[in-house]
């Protein structure tokens, strides 16, 4: 199968202080410091703006991600900015990298949300994405007031009930609406501004905004497509999609069923994107690169070691087991099996301790290798119809960043992959991305 000539690479970048590496702010060239500095985010953007980036993305958790307070005591995640603060201030150091942060439908209300973003999307010129989550971390419940983390089923119905309520409030004024006309003293239209008067099963939202209509229509929404459940909610509603295939194959199915399931929806496949992980770990040889990796596992702590088997596997508490001895016997259990049992089983199957098994959760997505080797499994992937770009974690910062930017940007740039120059535009026109017409006005030319 051969790419269609109309497709281009997007690459959007996770941006982590510490590392997307749990042992990455060990790394002798890491910031261990960098997780609160301002200057040092900004040259990270700066960085991925230099390598034409079409995103960066700020991941986000309302509680401390894990109550084992022993091993994230050794890890860098217990401390990272608020993110829609920070990207409003890096939208003052770049120009044109869109800028993506996480919110959740489950602990935060419509309009707030609305707001921000909408915010958000004027003070960037457009480059606004906001990354819809329903929260998998129970403890985020407790931090809100609630007594118990809301069942997966009833947090996408009221995840998609959320959108719905956001994009009418975005649309609370057509484009053409705010006119601020001095001589009439009409600062806008009144035919123009649309009050949503939502009542559902989750919410109750009056509206209107009060923010003029985003200049992208809606910030690009931004979605993890998984589980089951997930990958409906992205086929209606994401237009970037985060996934975690690690193998080809799977890539390719996971890439074919979620286009199949937004055509389902009325929706044009083309316009919706598709993101692997990818943590990539440049080298001037694959024999260095891997050692570079293997060196960079080796700063895992015993303690986090048995947090990262315990987190993936579930259900067991590895406390007193030796990290480098076998798994011990886990009881069968109906919470996950999808994923638990395909890793007990290859655990079992290769004699995999405890630490080796860590270890392959450490190192998830990552492909280390010579910049033509990382260059090669990029544009593999894509022709192969298995990504429309990549999600991108360094393992730690800064130097992996650079490395990407200075010597696999540039193979890419020359296979006529990736842009050498961003377009003069909003995200969504980076993205190749429609801009989405205002309700009033698609009720108005459909007649519906």
């Amino acid at each position: 199968m051969t790419s269609h000539p109309a497709r281009r690479l997007t690459l959007g970048a996770l941006l982590h202080g510490s590392g997307a590496h749990v042992a990455g702010w060990r790394h002798p060239d890491a910031r261990p410091d960098g997780q609160l500095d301002f200057a040092f985010h900004a040259d990270l953007a700066r960085t991925l703006e230099r390598g034409r980036f079409d995103a960066l993305f700020v991941a986000d958790v309302v509680a401390l991600p894990g109550h084992r307070l022993d091993s994230l005591s050794r890890t860098g995640r217990a401390e990272h900015f608020e993110p829609l603060t920070l990207l409003a201030a890096l939208s003052l150091v770049t120009e044109h990298i869109g800028l993506a942060a996480t919110a959740t439908t489950t602990y935060n209300h419509p309009f707030h949300v609305a707001r921000k973003f909408a915010s958000l999307d004027h003070i960037s010129g457009g480059r606004a994405a906001w990354n819809v989550v329903t929260s998998v971390v129970p403890l985020e419940a407790a931090n809100l007031g609630y007594d118990s983390h809301l069942e997966p089923e009833l947090r996408y119905r009221r995840a998609d009930e959320f959108v719905q309520v956001v994009k009418a409030l975005w649309d609370s004024y057509d484009d053409e609406a705010v006119i601020r006309d001095k001589e009439s003293g009409r600062y806008y239209d009144p035919a123009g501004l649309h009050t949503p008067h939502h009542r559902g099963e989750h919410f109750a939202v009056r509206g209107p905004l009060n923010i003029s209509r985003p200049p992208q229509g809606y910030p690009v929404v931004f979605q993890a497509a998984s589980p089951e459940t997930g990958k409906e909610f992205a086929a209606r509603h994401g237009e970037v999609l985060f996934t975690a295939q690690h193998e080809l194959g799977a890539a390719q199915a996971f890439y074919a069923d979620v286009k199949a399931r937004a055509a389902a929806h009325g929706r044009a496949p083309a316009h919706v994107l598709v993101w692997p992980g990818l943590t990539p770990l440049v080298a001037p040889t694959e024999t260095e690169a891997r050692r570079r990796l293997a060196e960079l596992q080796d700063l895992i702590h015993d303690d986090v070691a048995r947090r990262l088997v315990q987190d993936n596997i579930g259900d067991l508490d590895l406390t007193g087991h030796p990290v480098d001895g076998p798994l011990p016997d886990i009881p069968a259990t109906n919470r996950g099996k999808s994923r638990r049992d395909p890793l007990l089983k290859r655990a079992h199957d290769e004699k995999l301790t405890i630490r080796q098994l860590a270890h392959r959760f450490a190192a998830g997505a990552a492909v280390a290798g010579t910049p033509e080797q990382i260059a090669d499994h990029i544009e593999t992937w894509f022709h192969a119809y298995a990504a429309d770009g990549f999600n991108i974690s360094f393992p730690y910062l800064p130097g992996p960043a650079e490395d990407f930017v200075d010597q696999v940007v540039p193979l890419l740039q020359r296979r006529g992959l990736l842009r050498t120059e961003y377009e003069v535009g909003t995200l969504r026109e980076n993205l190749g991305l429609p801009r989405p017409v205002a309700r009033a006005r698609h009720l108005q030319e459909t007649g519906r």
